[in-house]
């Protein structure tokens, strides 16, 4: 059985994970990374690498999607938000609480805050009878 998710319920679902995958496309291919996040209202934040490709497409205002899902198979339940947006350089005044609050998994360099700019959002629940 699969249910829609309002609006609300999708923004709420995101606050219970912390990794996501940013999709987009490069000379003609669809690239898909997987990175951390944290919820800000209405807004996602991120931190990449400043000579990555997340940078270069947040220095673009390029169109991205991000998606994330979470599946149970003892609870056999799963759901997925999927986003569409654009990608910006943090404002200077809010890059150090992007940095508290986002921990990047593949350290290194990624001191570079990002906001993912939430334009649609949609969400569904699927639960196995």
């Amino acid at each position: 059985m699969i249910r829609v998710l309002d609006e609300q319920q999708s923004y709420e679902m995101l606050s219970t994970t912390t990794v996501g995958r940013v999709g987009f496309v490069v000379d003609g291919r669809v690239q898909i990374y997987p990175v951390n996040f944290a919820v800000s209202g209405r807004t996602l934040l991120l931190r990449t690498s400043p000579d990555g490709l997340l940078a270069s497409l947040a220095r673009d205002a390029v169109d991205v999607s991000f998606e994330v899902d979470y599946h149970d198979p003892l609870g056999a339940t799963a759901w997925s938000v999927l986003m569409h947006g654009s990608l910006s350089p943090a404002p200077e005044e809010e890059v150090a609480a992007v940095s508290a609050r986002v921990n990047p998994w593949a350290g290194g360099d990624r001191d570079l805050a990002l906001i993912f700019q939430i334009e649609s959002i949609e969400g569904r629940v699927v639960r196995r009878d």
